[in-house]
This record gives structure tokens, sequence and C-alpha cells, in this order.
């Protein structure tokens, strides 16, 4: 006896024509585009914007850059003042330097407190100064 294979021909009609892989990759492309348009947040902003956002950058950047330049120049014209204000617990000069920083006065207690308690730091680096009183600035 002879054994048959049998062999399931199966039509091009049932399986549909070899799409080239380009065309297999829209339904793809097309889930990622709906999934781009959610309402949740993204790190990819929106192109269109981009110019914009790069304006507003640049212009924080100057303010930021001049205030901290005025803390930086005040700070390291008044470094001994505010080295013998940051021991004593305050006085004019610190709260200068903070008024120039910016810093709110909700957070000019602990400011003062850190600053006491690095005084060693500051008393050698007049920058670990103006970077610490910027931080604690708005």
């Amino acid at each position: 006896m002879r054994a048959y294979r049998h062999v399931a021909v199966v039509s091009q009609a049932q399986t549909g024509p070899d799409l080239p892989m380009i065309l297999r990759l829209f339904p793809l492309a097309g889930f990622c585009a709906l999934a781009a348009c959610s309402l949740e947040p993204r790190h990819v902003p929106n192109p269109l914007l981009l110019p914009g956002y790069a304006l507003q950058n640049s212009a924080q950047n100057a303010v930021y850059n001049r205030r901290r330049g005025t803390v930086e120049f005040f700070v390291k014209d008044n470094h001994p003042r505010l080295m013998s204000e940051i021991s004593a617990g305050g006085g004019p000069y610190l709260d200068e330097a903070m008024a120039l920083a910016r810093v709110p006065p909700a957070a000019r207690d602990a400011l003062e407190l850190e600053l006491r308690g690095d005084r060693r730091l500051y008393a050698t680096s007049p920058d670990a100064l103006v970077i610490t009183l910027m931080v604690y600035g708005n």
C-alpha cells in the first residue's frame, strides 16, 4: 500500500496577498499614533510648540542668571560679614542676601539652620553659599 501524504492546499484568497513589509506596519503605526494622542503626561512635547518653549526657556535663564549674578556679587563682596551673621544666627546682611535670592520667608529659618550647620564649608567657599541661597530661592 502506498502512503499518501495529505497536503493542505490553501489558496491565496484565503491567506491574502503577500504584502510588502511597509504595508504590514501601517496598523502598528496607527496604534502608536492613537497612543500618542492620550491626555496623559508624556516626555515628548508637541513639536509645533518647541520654538515657543525655546524662547521661554532662554528668557527664564536670562532672568535667573541675572539674579544669580546679583546674589554672587553680594555674597563675595560681604562674605566676612555674612559668615559672622551666620554664626550669630542672623542679621541685616544675611536678610539682604536671602531677599536677593528670593528665599520665601517661610523657608528662611530652615535655611539659617542649614547655613549654621555647614558654616565651615561656607567659610571656605562663597560659591557654595551662593548655590545654597539660590536653591532655597524661588
